[in-house]
């Protein structure tokens, strides 16, 4: 689906689970097919969260896209990281909590310098054609990263890595417009880009401060503060109030401004929304009917706003 669902920092801790699984069912219902989650999420609480609500729903498997994505996934030595010993115990352990024989999408979730890519490679393919993973992609890795591993994968004849889950919104848009823009065409590489709304940043709701009970409130959030604060949070602040007018003439808030700017890239397989309640849900839907209000002549007034469109990339050499 277009849009979809994400557990981070919501599902197991934030959100409890009866909240968590309205929010399912009301993405399922809104037509979202595709739920993420990762072993980090909630130190796996977010997937065991997820699993239950798929049970309850009784929905059927092979309707459903479900994500996760293995790196972090304990304080333990070999509880991380992308040896081939932390990708099959990790994706054994991750499959066991979501109560699934297998996930459509298995991520790397961050790169691993201290494992050489040929190792990732090799245990990844090894997963997929055990059946416990359909395809496997990465998550904040490099353009020269994702193709060291397609190099490698058309010389050992192994499954390549064929998404990549990389933070895209109107604030930060370097990697996915210029980084990986030779990548789409050469490599077919998918984009389900997480954090349309720059942690909140971009509904506005924390031009005034940081709301009692908010995402950055929370204790375990406190690294995120930097978003909303110091001269970078000042000038993305001021971004921000340049957009309200613009999503009040399209008759949107700025959330669903924000999110259906993302799905106007074409590179863009799908966008995973949070929500910590049913209702945020339901109004992140409607970001599918402003998309279709985005003309280019609302998307060049966005960027005038945004000023900070990613030059063209000429050749793999500028990379």
């Amino acid at each position: 689906s277009a849009l979809s669902l994400g557990a981070w920092v919501t599902y197991g801790s934030q959100v409890g689970e009866e909240e968590s699984y309205a929010c399912m069912v009301e993405a399922y219902d809104a037509g979202v097919n595709f739920f993420d989650n990762a072993e980090a999420y909630a130190s796996g609480k977010a997937e065991t969260v997820m699993g239950h609500a798929v049970k309850r729903a009784g929905w059927k498997r092979s309707d459903l896209v479900v994500s996760t994505k293995i790196f972090w996934g304990g304080k333990g030595p070999n509880d991380r990281g992308l040896s081939r010993k932390h990708l099959l115990e990790g994706t054994d352990a991750a499959l066991q909590r979501l109560q699934m024989d297998y996930v459509d999408l298995l991520f790397c979730h961050r790169p691993d310098r201290l494992t050489p890519i040929e190792e990732t490679v090799w245990a990844m393919d090894h997963l997929v054609r055990q059946g416990k993973a359909f395809y496997w992609g990465t998550s904040e890795w490099t353009a020269a990263e994702i193709m060291e591993a397609h190099a490698i994968a058309r010389r050992e004849h192994l499954m390549p890595p064929v998404m990549e889950q990389p933070q895209y919104h109107m604030l930060e848009r370097e990697k996915v417009e210029r980084e990986y823009a030779p990548l789409y065409d050469t490599v077919g590489l998918g984009l389900t880009t997480w954090s349309p709304l720059a942690s909140g940043v971009l509904t506005g709701k924390y031009l005034k401060g940081i709301p009692e009970g908010s995402r950055m409130s929370l204790p375990n959030m406190q690294w995120l503060r930097g978003a909303v604060e110091g001269e970078a949070a000042r000038a993305a602040a001021e971004k921000v109030r340049g957009l309200e007018p613009i999503a009040r003439d399209l008759g949107a808030t700025l959330a669903q401004l924000a999110i259906a700017w993302c799905l106007k890239n074409p590179r863009v397989s799908t966008v995973i929304t949070g929500a910590s309640r049913a209702a945020q849900v339901t109004e992140n839907m409607k970001a599918l009917e402003v998309a279709g209000r985005l003309t280019p002549e609302v998307m060049e007034r966005i960027e005038g706003v945004l000023k900070n469109r990613p030059a063209p990339v000429e050749n793999f050499r500028e990379l």
